[in-house]
Parts: C-alpha cells; structure tokens; sequence
C-alpha cells in the first residue's frame, strides 16, 4: 500500500518571524494602555486613554512654550563641583558625567530669555532625567541670575518644575543653602513689581516645592502630577494612616487651594499667554 511507502517524518519550512523594532510601542504608565511611540509624540506626549503626562525634558519644553528662534539661553557651561568629594556606591562627579551623557545637558536646569505669544519673557526649566531634577549649588544659581536678570530688565518670569529630588544632599548644606537664596530672589522679582507664574509638573517635590516652585503669583499644575514635600508612602508609614485618595496630585490640591488651576499640556502655551496678557502691565 501506498501509506507504508511514506516516509516517516514531514519536513515543514517555517518562514523566519520578523522581530519588530524596539521603540516603536509605549506603555502608559497609569491605565496601561500600549500607545504607538509617533501616535504619542504627535500628542504631546499624552496618553490618548486617560491623558497621562509622560516627563518632557528641558529642551521639550522650550520648543513646547516658547516661539519659535526666540530662545536665548544663559550660564550655558556652568557645571557642578564636588564640594564633599562624596562617595557612596556612585561618586558624585561620575553620577554628573552620567547624566551629562544621558540628557545632553550641563545640569538640571535650562535658564535664559525668549518670547511666549511674542510676549518677552524670562524662563526656567528643570529636568527630571539629570539627577531626578534636584537643586544642587549650580541649579540655585542659575534660577538666582535668572531672576536678577528678569529684576534688572522687567521681565516676567516663569519657571517649568519637576523635582522628585529637592535639594541636591551630595552636596550638603551648600544644597540646602539654595532654597533660601532662590526664594529670596522670588522675593526680589515681586518687590520690582514683576510677575512670576510657576508651572509644576510630575513630580515636583521637597525643597524645590518648598522654595521658589511654591512662591510664583501664579501656580499651574499639569494634570496628576505629584506634588508636596514628602511623598505619600512615607507619610503613611510615619502617621500609620491611610491618606484621601488622589492625595498630592494636582487635582487634590486645587480643590483644597494650594494651586490656582490644573492645565492640560496642550493648552498651556495658550493658557500661559493669556496670563501674561491679563496680569503683566509693564
């Protein structure tokens, strides 16, 4: 019979399966929808599902806020030192290299002075991604200039927060030492009679939100971002009590008055401009 003439095992040939490119599918962090990678650039880098809002870096946010080939930047090679030549399981000059390499960036903050709506203004950025946004000697410093800048010339100031790291303890006091001279010089910027809108972003914590971020005239919040001096899961372990749910998020806080309005990113340029228009005489 024709059955026993068969041979024993078929050969199959299985086409190679194609891997797909890393990069091209995100996961939200919040409702965990996988979002196309161009489908979330396009939207600002927003969860189209339930309108997360994924860390923009420093220059992100200048190409996001200010017009077009207006940006001029300040202090642009001021670098940290190592003040305590501190070691632990990462030195602090290495952990600086890292960053540096990381995000292009000197330090944690972008300061200088460009248009928004073709309003002149003076504008500061920190960025999460270099050593968790923290306010080390060189970030006091250049938010201090900014605002002396913005005192000298009459300018308005708005500086874009993100800190989950507050004072920058590789430092020490000289850390420290920066809440106090950044909020001095909010102190300057309104005595000249000159506005200060500040804008916090996810997350904005501990001494930045305790210095300068808590101070403008203005306070706008992009939408559950987490801000406060220490985080929730820490006050619960120390209090032994469950907190209200949504506890430090931007919404939270605008209901119980410590901001002034919650912004979606796409709005915010706009939303912006007009407080600058309604709020800024000079």
């Amino acid at each position: 019979m024709a059955i026993f003439g068969k041979p024993k095992y078929t050969v199959v040939k299985v086409s190679k399966k194609k891997e797909m490119p890393s990069g091209l599918w995100v996961k939200c962090e919040d409702c965990g929808e996988i979002i196309y990678n161009k489908q979330l650039e396009e939207n600002l880098r927003v969860c189209p599902k339930c309108s997360y809002h994924f860390t923009l870096g420093a220059r992100e946010r200048i190409r996001l806020l200010i017009d077009e080939a207006s940006f001029t930047e300040y202090d642009v090679n001021m670098t940290s030192e190592d003040p305590l030549t501190f070691v632990g399981i990462k030195g602090y000059k290495d952990k600086l290299k890292e960053d540096q390499n990381a995000t292009g960036l000197k330090e944690a903050v972008i300061t200088g002075e460009g248009a928004l709506k073709g309003k002149k203004i003076a504008f500061g950025v920190t960025d999460s991604r270099f050593i968790m946004g923290s306010m080390g000697s060189v970030v006091g410093e250049k938010l201090t200039r900014l605002f002396e800048k913005a005192v000298k010339n009459g300018l308005p100031v708005i500086i874009v927060s993100g800190s989950g790291g507050g004072a920058r303890m590789y430092e020490g006091i000289l850390s420290l030492m920066q809440m106090a001279k950044t909020s001095a010089a909010v102190a300057r910027q309104k005595e000249a009679g000159n506005l200060f809108i500040s804008v916090l972003t996810n997350p904005t914590m501990a001494g930045v939100m305790a210095s300068f971020a808590s101070l403008g005239d203005v306070i706008v919040a992009e939408p559950k971002a987490l801000i406060g001096f220490t985080g929730p899961r820490v006050i619960e372990q120390t209090i032994h009590q469950k907190l209200p749910k949504g506890f430090q998020r931007s919404e939270f806080l605008l209901e119980h008055g410590l901001i002034d309005m919650v912004v979606q990113r796409k709005n915010l340029k706009d939303t912006l401009g007009q407080l600058l228009d309604y709020l800024c005489h000079k």
